[in-house]
This record gives structure tokens, sequence and C-alpha cells, in this order.
């Protein structure tokens, strides 16, 4: 199982990314040895995951969200945006 994920980072900068398990990468993300990302721009929660079938779907997903805009991502968020939009 593969998960799609959005965190809220300092600044309130939004960062997507992918996982096999969730838990274990936000841990990373928290502790600065998650990425460059948010090693510099400090993760403060998990606003948002959803779960996809594969690697390759997972990966998709990601590149499809981020290139959203951040009004979009939002509304992804809140739930206001189905998932495959």
């Amino acid at each position: 199982m593969w998960y799609v994920y959005i965190l809220e980072c300092g600044g309130k900068s939004l960062y997507t990314g992918i996982t096999d398990n969730l838990e274990r990468r936000f841990k990373e993300h928290k502790s600065g040895k998650g990425g460059k990302f948010t090693h510099t721009f400090k993760v403060s929660k998990l606003l948002y995951y959803e779960i996809c079938g594969s690697r390759i779907d997972a990966f998709k997903r990601e590149a499809q969200i981020k290139g959203w805009t951040r009004k979009k991502k939002e509304k992804l968020i809140k739930g206001e945006w189905g998932k495959r939009q």
C-alpha cells in the first residue's frame, strides 16, 4: 500500500510526497531527516493523505497534486475537491 500525503511546514508552506509507511515517513520529516525541504521548513502537521494502489499510482498522483495551485490543494485537503478530478 502506498500513500500520497500533504504536510504543512514552516511559513504555512505545503509539501507533497509519497511513502509506503505514512507513520514512519512523518516521523522522519518531523526529525529533519525526511528531505531537504522539510529539513529547512520544519513540518508542523499532516494535513491530508490518500491511499494509492501502487508506487507508480502514488508517484503519478503526487506529480498531479504538485502541479496544482495552492488554492486547489487546500480544496483537496478540505474535501471540497474530488480525489480524481
